[in-house]
């Protein structure tokens, strides 16, 4: 009975400690999509909640304007639990982020 004991406390002792999510993080899910010149897709996620994705597009192509224009979304598990979004966009205006904890 008393090695019962010992090892319920062992095994409640492990399924508390705190894991280390991001050291051990792996990659669940990789898609990499229409890459070529005129633009390009992309998205992957991981076991610790990090998310991302991104799609780019070559606007004004052949002209004095042409650029790529992306548009795109990250978000990840912060230390208080909560998840946080970020959405983008970025081309010949910058890098224009938005996300409900982002200040405007």
């Amino acid at each position: 009975m008393k090695s019962f004991i010992v090892l319920a406390v062992l095994v409640a002792a492990a399924l508390a400690a705190p894991l280390d999510s991001d050291k051990n993080a792996v990659v669940v899910r990789s898609d990499l999509d229409n890459i070529g010149v005129d633009g390009f897709q992309w998205a992957y996620e991981t076991s610790n909640g990090i998310a991302a994705q991104e799609q780019a597009q070559l606007q004004g192509a052949g002209t004095e304007d042409e650029g790529i224009e992306v548009r795109g979304q990250y978000s990840y598990l912060g230390p208080d639990g909560v998840t946080y979004t970020v959405t983008y966009t970025a081309g010949r205006a910058g890098f224009q982020p938005s996300g409900a904890h982002i200040p405007q």
